[in-house]
């Protein structure tokens, strides 16, 4: 019996799946004309974000129409975390990519009852990163810091079509902006693909023989303390290879949409961690102050 057009997409589609999962994409070479564009991508974003930082707006739904933008406080203010995806454009163009994709989405989420140094304790105990933000950070390490300036470690993971784990290297800067606002920014200095994970033969591949999933990552870290919390945004711009033509259709949505699910899950991760420090602090307060009011009943008496 025929099969229905429905039922014949469904096998196609499951095919495909499994012809990729089955068989590994082959080594790709970052080139020179990519790595350009990538750097005029960054450059036209860094542009965007400096206006931004002193112009305003600082978070992105502070740009939406009115109506708009008092409905996303509403819905962060529910723990609702939204999230889109961002095309920098260069003197008002697209900045095109050859044989590259660019992976650039932004989310904010509202952490209540916070405040902007329990949040900033989160973020900058990289160490901790490993427990804060798993799956998608297997290890974390902080390498070094000096003051605003912080060098980190970490082991990214994702599982999707494949599973990819990188061994990464940032360089992080904060900055303040008056009592209730600050920003980081951090940049990939090394990204080395991890083979057999787990196994006595884990091994970094070389540059030669590694798969493009991912060649370059910045992070834009946004904090806003007001309305009795705070409100976190992170912008993530990450490049990696393009696929083949042919598969192009099915497997780009997919890559493009990777992404938005890190940030919703980053931002998520964030306002738990911070939730449990501060319940944490709460905690100790009170059993603080339980002792002391025990001692002093004790000594009156």
């Amino acid at each position: 019996m025929a099969l229905s057009s429905k039922t014949a997409g469904i096998v196609l589609l499951t095919g495909i799946l499994v012809s990729l999962a089955a068989h590994p994409v082959e080594a790709a070479e970052l080139k020179k004309e990519t790595a350009t564009a990538f750097d005029r991508y960054i450059g036209a974003s860094k542009g965007r974000i400096k206006s931004e930082l002193h112009n305003g707006p600082f978070l992105f739904i502070d740009e939406l129409p009115e109506t708009r933008r008092v409905e996303a406080y509403a819905q962060l203010r529910t723990g609702q975390i939204l999230v889109k995806q961002v095309n920098t454009k260069e003197e008002g163009h697209p900045i095109e990519v050859p044989h590259g994709l660019i992976h650039d989405w932004i989310g904010v989420v509202f952490i209540p009852n916070s405040s902007l140094a329990q949040t900033l304790a989160v973020i900058q105990d990289y160490d901790n990163h490993q427990n804060i933000y798993k799956p998608e950070i297997r290890h974390s390490k902080l390498l070094n810091r000096s003051g605003d300036d912080f060098r980190v470690f970490l082991q990214l993971y994702k599982k999707s079509l494949v599973t990819v784990v990188i061994n990464a290297d940032f360089d992080i800067h904060y900055e303040r902006f008056g009592t209730n606002r600050a920003v980081s920014r951090s940049c990939s200095t090394r990204l080395a693909e991890v083979q057999n994970v787990g196994q006595a033969d884990e091994h970094e591949l070389l540059v030669d023989d590694a798969h493009g999933y991912l060649w370059r990552l910045y992070t834009y870290w946004r904090f806003e303390e007001k309305d009795g919390g705070v409100y976190v945004q992170l912008e993530s711009i990450g490049l990696s290879r393009a696929v083949p033509a042919i598969i192009g259709w099915l497997v780009n949505p997919l890559l493009r949409s990777i992404p938005r699910g890190t940030i919703s899950s980053l931002l998520g991760a964030t306002r738990a961690a911070v939730t449990n420090l501060r319940t944490k602090r709460d905690s100790d307060r009170a059993m603080a102050n339980s002792a002391c009011y025990r001692k002093e009943t004790k000594t009156t008496t």
